[in-house]
């Protein structure tokens, strides 16, 4: 657990210098950062864009007008890095996926919901494959009545790792394009088909803005 904390805390400070020297551009079509979003919101966004939305978070986010914003990791020990990271920038963090803790974290995060948070969800993470949108958000939305946000981050000038997600590391003095699309409603009632037609829409739509 050192160890993790140790990364992070390292991690967290180097981005934060690097956060400096980088530029934001935010299109915000569905109000959160000016607390226009009627309730809580789930935000999508791919996991190779992780940097890309902590900045938008860091700089835009109203933290003083809403409830906060909790972020789902894995329960794994990058998890836990990750974890220690979002703690860094103001964000809480629930543990879970699809193969390990996925019905404690759903419950956890339908509380949080029900209290007010923002969730933040990386639907392809934490293993992929790389833009493939598990139902996890839908099911969320569907629980809780709460909306799902879109979001997209764009970099001018930026490094790729040669991960599973080609996970995205902007470079000092560029410029991140941070876009929050309108807010989806997914109905509570839906059958096999029309749920499948949800997950699959939400999944090009992310798709489509990513380069």
């Amino acid at each position: 657990m050192k160890r993790e904390r140790l990364l992070a805390l390292i991690g967290s400070t180097i981005l934060k210098l690097l956060f400096l020297t980088i530029r934001l551009r935010l299109d915000d079509r569905c109000g959160i950062s000016k607390n226009e979003s009627p309730g809580p919101c789930l935000l999508c966004f791919w996991h190779n864009r992780i940097l890309g939305i902590t900045l938008g978070f860091h700089r835009r986010y109203p933290k003083l007008l809403r409830h906060g914003i909790t972020v789902l990791t894995s329960p794994s020990k990058d998890g836990e890095i990750l974890s220690q990271f979002v703690g860094a920038f103001g964000m809480g963090s629930v543990r879970g996926s699809s193969s390990r803790r996925g019905s404690q974290a759903l419950r956890e995060l339908v509380r949080l919901v029900r209290d007010g948070e923002d969730i933040a969800i990386t639907p392809d993470g934490p293993r992929g494959p790389r833009y493939s949108l598990g139902p996890g958000v839908i099911l969320l939305a569907q629980t809780t009545g709460a909306a799902i946000v879109p979001a997209h981050a764009s970099f001018s000038r930026c490094l790729r790792m040669k991960t599973w997600d080609g996970f995205i590391i902007p470079l000092p003095f560029s410029t991140i394009s941070v876009t929050m699309d309108p807010l989806i409603k997914i109905p509570r009632d839906l059958n096999e088909e029309e749920f499948e037609r949800a997950r699959k829409n939400l999944e090009d739509q992310l798709k489509n803005a990513a380069d």
